[in-house]
């Protein structure tokens, strides 16, 4: 979908610096996997040995799910999210929007907060966002190091934003 879409081409101009890299897609995503396997497949030919692996997650929050529900896939999403970055404990988490990404930065969070590694977290709102933040910005805009938008009047609305004009 187009969060992944976003997300790739943030990937496509991001150093060889970061490897191995680690993507995270909901286990109900169909088409992401084969988004990344084909960028990885083109960085390849750039990079040589470079290594990534696909780990899924319950999605925290489907598509017109009820609001009172969420509170409970999140939390499910969180028990898969907390022991995976424990284990992969990253240097550092970009995200871009689908509600996946919270229950990932709030283990990063607690990592950090249990002085086991400080996680670098960056989250880009998506380009669709002109008015208003989704979700998951709303919720990451105060948990994140760098929260970047797309457009000058978000930056208006949430100086705490860093606005770089389109990034994707």
């Amino acid at each position: 979908g187009g969060h992944t879409t976003e997300i790739l081409r943030l990937m496509e101009s991001l150093s060889p610096c970061y490897n191995p890299r680690h993507y995270v897609i909901a286990e109900t995503d169909t088409m992401s996997k084969d988004k990344i396997c084909c960028l990885e497949v083109s960085r390849k030919y750039k990079y040589a040995e470079q290594e990534y692996t696909i780990h899924k997650i319950p999605r925290s929050r489907e598509v017109h799910q009820s609001w009172s529900s969420t509170l409970l896939t999140t939390l499910h999403s969180l028990l898969y999210s907390g022991p995976l970055v424990f284990t992969l404990k990253p240097d550092l988490i970009l995200c871009n929007g689908p509600g996946t990404c919270v229950p990932l930065c709030i283990s990063a969070l607690l990592l950090g907060v249990l002085g086991i590694k400080r996680i670098l977290i960056v989250y880009v709102e998506s380009i669709c966002r002109v008015e208003k933040l989704s979700l998951s910005g709303k919720i990451l805009y105060y948990l994140s190091d760098y929260f970047l938008v797309q457009w000058p009047n978000l930056k208006e609305k949430y100086p705490r934003s860093i606005y770089l004009g389109r990034v994707v």
